[in-house]
């Protein structure tokens, strides 16, 4: 038998080495870590009941969890709860800040009134939160 000469051993063992590095199954930027399920807390709060009042009516909407890379969009509709759900106030923000005021209008005179917010975020639009809570208008 021939001796192998070591120039063609070396070469030999390049190549593999060159070859298994090439082969990795990374590479690139790692994937984003996933969304916080979003936690919200109102005020006045969720499922409360408020004592009859005359207006203003305020709502203050808080992000506690970390808010979405994109922000998320706050839905807010108030109505009649007399069963004939009349809707008298809606609307539609996309919020960027952690802590968001509205101010519910139009409420009709002596009147218990369901207001409904839904909070979704702009990044992952299957995260979302819900809750309502009612109040009575003088």
């Amino acid at each position: 038998m021939k001796p192998v000469p070591l120039l063609v051993v070396l070469l030999v063992l390049s190549f593999c080495t060159l070859y298994s590095c090439g082969k990795s199954s990374g590479g690139g930027t790692p994937p984003p870590p996933a969304e916080a399920n979003l936690a919200i807390t109102t005020d006045p709060a969720v499922s409360s009941l408020q004592p009859p009042a005359l207006g203003p009516y305020n709502l203050k909407v808080s992000i506690t969890s970390t808010l979405p890379a994109n922000g998320v969009k706050i839905e807010i509709t108030a109505k009649k709860d007399d069963g004939s759900n009349t809707i008298f106030f809606t609307t539609s923000a996309n919020k960027t800040t952690p802590v968001n005021d509205f101010t519910i209008t139009g409420t009709p005179v002596a009147t218990q009134c369901l207001v409904e917010i839904k909070v979704t975020s702009l990044t992952k639009a299957s995260n979302t939160w819900s809750g309502s809570y009612r109040y009575s208008s003088k």
